[in-house]
């Protein structure tokens, strides 16, 4: 029995999906928002700290990127690409929330069996990083969710935000310093 449309581009590159997604493509470019949507969900929602928010940012970023295949050189750099639009989403939703009310949602991760008291202090613990999280300088935040959340090497970092690496092992430094000195009572 042959494969689908889906199963067959399951293993293609992100080059060649990216070129027949530009060329109107509907299945490689599901392929493209299955294979990279998770990690973008997770940078949205360290960014945003909401799961509404991160899910409308990350849906804009995927119709942007629809639109503006076609443009993109280098299809194997589709990933960071997707990456640069998303982190622009973000961070213009971050300013237009300072320009009204600095409100963060935070939905805490746990089994439901788990105990509320327990509950309430990681949901509390969480609400703190991000407040903590919104305060550090943009780059320091940038860098931190795209090292602690997203995963990425400090040369994947470098490439991404177009800063020298020794750039981001200092914001790093200082980012994680600030964090734990302002999470110390968590610990």
């Amino acid at each position: 029995m042959g494969r689908t449309g889906l199963e067959a581009l399951q293993d293609a590159a992100d080059e060649t999906l990216a070129g027949r997604a530009a060329d109107g493509d509907t299945v490689a470019f599901e392929v493209l928002v299955r294979r990279h949507g998770p990690l973008m969900r997770a940078y949205a929602a360290r960014m945003l700290g909401s799961t509404y928010e991160s899910d409308d940012a990350v849906q804009e970023t995927f119709l942007t990127a629809w639109i503006r295949l076609p443009e993109l050189q280098d299809g194997a750099t589709v990933k960071s690409w997707l990456m640069r639009i998303l982190s622009r989403r973000c961070i213009d939703r971050i300013r237009a929330r300072r320009e009204h009310e600095d409100v963060t949602e935070l939905d805490a991760p746990g089994p439901a069996a788990e105990d509320p008291g327990h509950i309430a202090e990681v949901r509390t613990a969480n609400q703190a990083l991000a407040r903590e999280l919104d305060r550090l300088p943009e780059l320091q935040r940038r860098c931190w969710v795209l090292r602690e959340v997203g995963q990425y090497s400090y040369d994947e970092i470098a490439q991404e935000l177009d800063i020298p690496v020794s750039t981001v092992r200092g914001q790093l430094a200082r980012g994680r310093r600030r964090l734990l000195e302002a999470m110390e009572d968590w610990r």
